[in-house]
């Protein structure tokens, strides 16, 4: 099983019923337990060999079914006996191929942040009751959103001189390209913040605190940190 890819705190931010999820019926749900988050909105790319997650990714496919994606706290993703997050994102395959030997190659993409209610059996493959949990409610005032899309073009700017932007010309145009759309964007502030999360330089556990913020303006907070320390590793270049 293989996927994509300064930390922030992992337990910040542990969800309740009382922060708005759902209520404790849930959704039972396949589960992929990896090395990094899955946000709402980004592309993964899985190149699935274990046999527990082929009977997985034939299950999605079979049944138009959704899976769910958490990050591995600690452990492997490959073998089990790893300790998984209680946040996580629904993932919707958009491509799959089964190749000859059994591998899968599959490119799934983010959809709602789900909280987990409880871990199934891994029999198959993993498994967990599952609520969608919902930011709060909060504002990002226009001002917030050009500077912080400004901030970030700055930074990939100074990247890029140094030769440490880590990506090709025509991915950096692209981004680039968002920044500017992000910059202007009245869009709902969660989608806001989430595709600004998305295009932001960071570890696992970054994003990780990206994603289980309670609400838009708690997670730009932590974008905002991510970017402090960017600026420093930056500067020190």
């Amino acid at each position: 099983m293989e996927s994509p890819e300064g930390c922030a705190d992992p337990d910040q931010s542990r969800p309740t019923a009382a922060q708005g999820a759902e209520p404790a019926a849930g959704r039972e749900l396949p589960m992929f337990p990896l090395g990094s988050p899955l946000l709402p909105g980004a592309v993964l790319p899985l190149h699935i060999f274990e046999s527990r997650y082929r009977a997985l990714a034939r299950r999605c496919t079979e049944d138009d079914e959704p899976f769910g994606v958490v990050m591995i706290e600690r452990g492997s993703e490959v073998g089990g006996g790893d300790v998984r997050s209680d946040v996580g994102c629904l993932a919707m395959i958009a491509q799959h191929q089964e190749l000859p030997d059994g591998r899968w190659v599959v490119i799934a993409t983010g959809g709602e942040r789900i909280r987990i209610l409880e871990w199934l059996p891994d029999d198959p493959y993993p498994q967990a009751l599952t609520a969608i949990w919902p930011d709060e409610p909060a504002e990002i005032d226009a001002p917030q959103r050009r500077s912080l899309a400004a901030r970030l073009r700055r930074l990939r700017a100074l990247a890029s001189e140094i030769g440490a932007l880590g990506v090709t010309a025509t991915e950096s145009a692209a981004i680039d390209d968002r920044l500017s759309h992000l910059a202007d964007d009245a869009s709902d502030p969660t989608d806001w913040a989430f595709e600004l999360a998305g295009l932001v330089p960071a570890g696992p556990f970054d994003r990780h605190a990206m994603l289980r913020a309670p609400d838009p303006a708690r997670r730009i907070e932590v974008i905002a940190g991510v970017l402090d320390g960017v600026e420093e590793l930056l500067g020190d270049r």
